[in-house]
């Protein structure tokens, strides 16, 4: 009797406009018709999926998740607080998926699930963020709030606009932040109304926003922050610079590091890979290298 290899299918059935409930028999099906024995999982409450990958992930041979990319946060979250590690197959579901689109995970379900099971493990880098795990962006400040700030509905109505109208009604009340940021050797000061450290292609579903030569496995993030505008031309500079992808201003800093540490005199609320990350006073924020597999084109 041939031993069938074990796959721990988890996956958000409310993710995106729900349209895996269409797709779960050819999916499910994939994975059988590559020799898989398959538990499947839907998630019931959020962390769901973070405590069920903590808890059963040694018991199968490949995990994979289907849903947002606050979905994978949470699987790769439960993963890396395991000692025994195993693959992760990713099936994008949500109504942006930065970091399906920097690994080049097809939009198509099936061959995303296919790609799940036929794929090859790409080592890539995790964030530590105090102790708790992001996978593609830690960010605060004006925009950062949009993604759980927009009803589930809204995003699937309008997919990105959504967060680009949520967005732009807080610009004439932005809040500027005073910050202490500590970096190798370098230390900057300053009021800052945005901040984001992020090892991805595209952030909101805009491509190389985050910067030039990405690579998710290098062991090194990507930074970008926003100064505070003093006038209504120092705003129109930083869209300009955002807009055309042209780090040509003094209001933008952007620098590559592997560890930075962000202190501020009042609490700033954080976003890890869209999702509410709490206040923080004080954080450190480090890239640990090639932490989990998922699975990927070869």
């Amino acid at each position: 009797m041939i031993r069938r290899k074990k796959l721990l299918f988890v996956f958000n059935p409310f993710s995106g406009k729900g349209l895996i409930k269409n797709k779960l028999m050819e999916i499910v099906d994939q994975f059988v018709k590559n020799g898989y024995e398959v538990t499947i999982h839907p998630t019931q409450r959020p962390h769901d999926a973070l405590e069920q990958v903590q808890k059963r992930a040694g018991q199968y041979s490949l995990v994979v998740c289907s849903g947002g990319d606050g979905t994978l946060d949470e699987v790769v979250s439960g993963m890396m607080r395991r000692d025994k590690k195993v693959p992760i197959g990713y099936i994008p579901s949500g109504s942006t998926n930065d970091f399906a689109s920097s690994l080049r995970i097809p939009k198509s379900m099936t061959k995303a699930a296919e790609l799940a099971v036929c794929g090859v493990p790409f080592a890539c880098d995790v964030g530590n963020f105090n102790g708790e795990y992001f996978v593609y962006i830690a960010a605060f400040g004006l925009f950062t709030d949009v993604s759980y700030a927009t009803s589930q509905e809204r995003k699937n109505r309008i997919g990105h606009f959504a967060y680009i109208l949520e967005g732009v009604k807080r610009i004439p009340a932005a809040q500027s932040y005073h910050l202490r940021i500590s970096y190798g050797d370098q230390t900057i000061e300053g009021k800052f109304i945005y901040g984001m450290v992020t090892n991805s292609v595209s952030a909101g579903g805009f491509r190389n926003i985050t910067g030039k030569n990405v690579k998710l496995d290098d062991g090194i993030f990507e930074v970008t922050l926003i100064k505070m505008p003093k006038s209504p031309l120092e705003l129109n500079e930083i869209i300009a610079s955002l807009t055309n992808l042209i780090d040509n201003t003094d209001l933008i800093y952007t620098f590559k590091t592997e560890h930075l540490k962000v202190e501020s005199v009042e609490e700033i609320a954080w976003t890890l890979d869209g999702e509410y990350g709490g206040k923080h006073t004080d954080v450190i924020i480090a890239a640990e290298k090639q932490a989990v597999e998922i699975m990927v084109d070869s």
